[in-house]
């Protein structure tokens, strides 16, 4: 219960959740991404190959978006929020390219799709981040539930009356493209001003001990010494914890 009421309470826990709403919402433009080429004048036929770009486009994104993760230590943020830059111009060729130009408003359309590996990652750095077995299963179900919300409130945007252009649709998604990021940034900030006052924190030396109680094959109780590292203690609880940036 002290884990669950924790990570309730805890801002990256709600920082997180409305990212990962955000984020959702702007997937309800995967759903309707054949309604939107074949209004670009497209076949049938056309649209179908057409709408197979966009999933080669996610896959490549997202094995380069790791590929640099993994490279450059702490830049999770930065990487993930470096992907929803395309985005803008995706969305800003589709608002002011005229209807006529088929190939600019494609291009718009397949750049818009860019968001993706901000998301995965911050779903990885979520995990990352977050110590204790509750308090982790909490974090990971709001932050999957948020996405959940996003993605049953998304579609409701694409209604008929803003149709063909669907401005309104669009400049909903642009602003949620430019929220996200900055809640990447200001994740990142909050977490190393974590790391920075732990960091400042007076180092103890005499070791605390942690000991658990143990039953023994005759049925005795006794007491054992552990290390911190075996116990379930929350990155709060665990003073020595550093938050992965």
């Amino acid at each position: 219960m002290k884990q669950m009421i924790e990570a309730m309470t805890d801002p990256k826990t709600w920082l997180f959740a409305l990212f990962s709403v955000l984020c959702s919402v702007t997937g309800s433009l995967i759903n309707q991404q054949s309604l939107i080429i074949v209004s670009f004048g497209f076949t049938a036929f056309q649209t179908t190959l057409l709408s197979c770009v966009p999933g080669v486009i996610e896959i490549l994104t997202i094995f380069t978006a790791v590929r640099l993760a993994t490279r450059r230590p702490n830049s999770r943020a930065y990487v993930g929020a470096a992907y929803f830059i395309p985005t803008w111009l995706g969305v800003l060729l589709v608002i002011l390219l005229p209807w006529s130009n088929q190939a600019g408003l494609l291009v718009g359309v397949y750049l818009s799709t860019v968001y993706i590996p901000g998301f995965v990652l911050a779903l990885s750095w979520l995990n990352s981040i977050t110590a204790g077995h509750t308090k982790k299963v909490v974090t990971n179900a709001a932050f999957l539930s948020a996405s959940c919300i996003g993605n049953a409130v998304g579609p409701f945007m694409w209604k008929a009356q803003y149709k063909p252009r669907n401005h309104i649709p669009w400049a909903v998604i642009g602003a949620c493209y430019v929220v996200c990021p900055i809640l990447l940034l200001t994740i990142r900030a909050v977490l190393a001003r974590e790391n920075r006052l732990r960091d400042a924190e007076p180092i103890e030396d005499d070791e605390e001990d942690y000991v658990i109680e143990r039953i023994t094959e005759d049925g005795n109780r006794v007491e054992v010494k552990v290390d911190k590292e075996f116990l379930d203690m929350t990155d709060r609880q665990n003073r020595d914890f550093r938050y992965v940036l």
